[in-house]
């Protein structure tokens, strides 16, 4: 079971570091689609699965995004805005 969640973590990795390469790159409507993606896993996931795209894919993805001056507000769909938002508030920034 360990290793099947430390695969789960790398895979989130992964997809934060797609969307961040499309980013860079600006195919911002693919961009939106992993995070649609994410979006949809935050939604319908597991226990898990919404543990790990918060404290994966969205910490790592929107640190990027704020190190390189991107609009989260404009990208991010609701949910993963909204975690991106206690993270933020939780950090005491």
């Amino acid at each position: 079971m360990k290793n099947k969640a430390v695969n789960a973590y790398k895979k989130a990795q992964k997809f934060a570091e797609v969307t961040k390469t499309l980013i860079i790159k600006g195919n911002i409507l693919r961009a939106k689609k992993c995070l649609a993606v994410a979006e949809n896993l935050m939604i319908t996931g597991s226990t898990e699965t919404k543990s790990i795209i918060s404290n994966v894919y969205v910490y790592s993805v929107s640190s990027f995004m704020e190190l390189h001056n991107c609009s989260i507000a404009n990208l991010f769909p609701k949910s993963l805005r909204e975690e991106y938002l206690k993270q933020v508030n939780a950090s005491g920034v």
